[in-house]
């Protein structure tokens, strides 16, 4: 009940390994018989020789880790690779950061609460690297009072 050479027909009939391809147990004469690749190919359209389809990789792990890394788990400098440049951009950062700045001075310019020489002082400090965040313009302004508050 040797089918080896079978298998090795099939596999070669079809381009897939040898663990996908499946003998019935019932039809093992039929089987036997079959000595060329046409006698295989009629085999597989009876339904005798049957072709397993391929095993994928799971993604449940992938789905796991990732949701996992959103709460900002596992992202450790022993789990880093690559540079912080090469992470998150110098030039990325900064525009972020400057713009968030910039909007805020805008705002508090057309609502009125600093003057245009504050707001152009301010904005070369923005430029200069001066201010760390929006936060920091907010505590700057209050310790030195630059914020005027409307009357009325």
């Amino acid at each position: 009940m040797n089918l080896k050479v079978q298998k090795r027909i099939t596999k070669s009939k079809f381009g897939v390994g040898k663990k996908r391809v499946k003998l019935n147990p019932e039809n093992i004469k039929e089987i036997k018989e079959a000595i060329t690749k046409k006698d295989i190919k009629n085999l597989k359209k009876k339904g005798i020789i049957v072709i397993k389809p391929k095993r994928g990789i799971s993604q449940s792990r992938t789905r796991k880790s990732k949701l996992q890394k959103r709460k900002g788990r596992g992202k450790g400098l022993g789990k880093r690779k690559g540079k912080r440049n090469a992470r998150l951009n110098d030039k990325q950062v900064w525009m972020a950061k400057i713009r968030v700045q910039r909007n805020f001075l805008r705002e508090l310019k057309s609502k009125e609460m600093i003057s245009s020489k504050i707001y152009r002082d301010l904005y070369l400090k923005c430029k200069g690297g001066f201010f760390r965040s929006k936060r920091h313009i907010k505590v700057y302004l209050t310790e030195r009072n630059l914020i005027e508050k409307k009357n009325g």
